[in-house]
């Protein structure tokens, strides 16, 4: 392999990084102020949804899978001191409430049910039939009554020049959302936030494991995790506070990972695999990087930037070429299990290419 010089990396981050951290940084705030006021609206329609706040581009409702794809957790209100369900029991009912005479199929591992009961508090309107069935509450159920009222709130906000309800195959809700610069794919999905405890599901973290330290573990754990609504009847698991907290303090000890990361990220944008909807997003990229910095904990492993970056792509193909990587905090689940795998195939020889040339372009 070529190396490249620390030159190649600076002219890098000054022509390409940090211009995509300004452009990025511009569309988060627009777009945020915008959902801002229609999930406001949304709220005050119905008080079972709280509007997302307006905390700048390090909000933790919004995550940014590309450029033009950002994913938006809209609260919900009214479920409070939940705990975890240890019966097991048979569904048979279609999201629509009738009867069927199979059973519907159990969770996968980074879902689950979520039964009503589960909480020591709940508002009355959690038992309504128009998000309840049998004590369920329904993901797509929810999910039809938020879209009715994200329609009747872009008019309401007079936002129609600016946001549009997107056509889906599924029962999530998809707008875009139109920037100074350009248009942004919103998916917004109710959440269930539950920050008093942590899942049984994520046997995290694994044994004798030295990243991340001791206290950053209790700190992360203490944090909980979220339900979202995105499918029909199960709810899937989120760590979105924990990923910003292990993000957050990446490099306390003068290392690279942050930077490594960013300049991935671009790579992924710009050569590896670009597009408004691309294969493998920023969250592929966060987790792969997770992994890294767990197999590689010591000081010493980042403290040069070409070895550790180079590692970290090696990784990212491994990955890929395997159509196989795994949820940092939830084990036997593979994120590129629904993936596009003739797309997988072309990310990967990309990633060949430049693994066995590793140029930076600046065209």
């Amino acid at each position: 392999m070529k190396p490249f010089t620390d030159e190649d990396v600076e002219i890098y981050i000054q022509s390409k990084v940090e211009r995509r951290h300004y452009l990025v940084s511009k569309a988060v705030e627009e777009v945020q102020k915008i959902i801002q006021q229609l999930t406001a609206e949304i709220s005050y329609k119905a008080t079972r949804f709280q509007a997302i706040s307006n905390s700048g581009i390090h909000n933790e409702n919004i995550k940014v899978l590309a450029p033009s794809q950002f994913l938006i957790t809209v609260p919900l209100r009214g479920l409070t001191g939940y705990r975890e369900c240890q019966v097991r029991h048979w569904r048979y009912y279609t999201v629509h409430g009738a009867k069927l005479l199979s059973s519907v199929r159990d969770p996968e591992e980074l879902h689950q049910w979520l039964e009503v009961e589960q909480f020591s508090k709940s508002l009355q309107q959690w038992h309504e039939t128009d998000v309840n069935i049998e004590g369920d509450l329904v993901p797509a159920k929810v999910l039809i009554v938020f879209r009715e009222l994200v329609e009747k709130s872009i008019i309401s906000c007079n936002l129609s020049s600016k946001v549009t309800v997107l056509e889906s195959f599924s029962s999530v809700v998809r707008v875009a959302v139109e920037t100074s610069e350009s248009q942004v794919e919103v998916e917004l999905v109710p959440a269930v936030e539950i920050p008093t405890c942590w899942p049984e599901k994520a046997r995290w973290p694994r044994c004798l494991k030295r990243w991340p330290s001791q206290e950053k573990v209790q700190c992360i754990k203490s944090l909980g995790f979220d339900l979202l609504a995105r499918s029909n009847y199960h709810w899937q698991l989120c760590f979105s506070r924990a990923e910003h907290i292990l993000m957050e303090g990446l490099d306390e000890d003068g290392g690279c990972r942050m930077k490594c990361f960013r300049v991935m990220r671009q790579l992924k944008e710009d050569v590896w695999c670009a597009g408004n909807k691309p294969v493998i997003t920023a969250y592929h990229l966060q987790t792969v990087l997770f992994w890294t910095c767990e197999k590689y904990p010591r000081t010493k492993d980042w403290r040069c930037f070409p070895e550790a970056f180079l590692r970290l792509v090696q990784k990212l193909h491994k990955c890929v070429s395997q159509h196989f990587l795994k949820h940092y905090f939830v084990k036997n689940t593979n994120l590129l299990k629904y993936a596009n795998t003739s797309d997988l195939d072309l990310v990967a020889s990309k990633l060949a290419v430049f693994l066995e040339n590793p140029v930076f372009c600046l065209d």
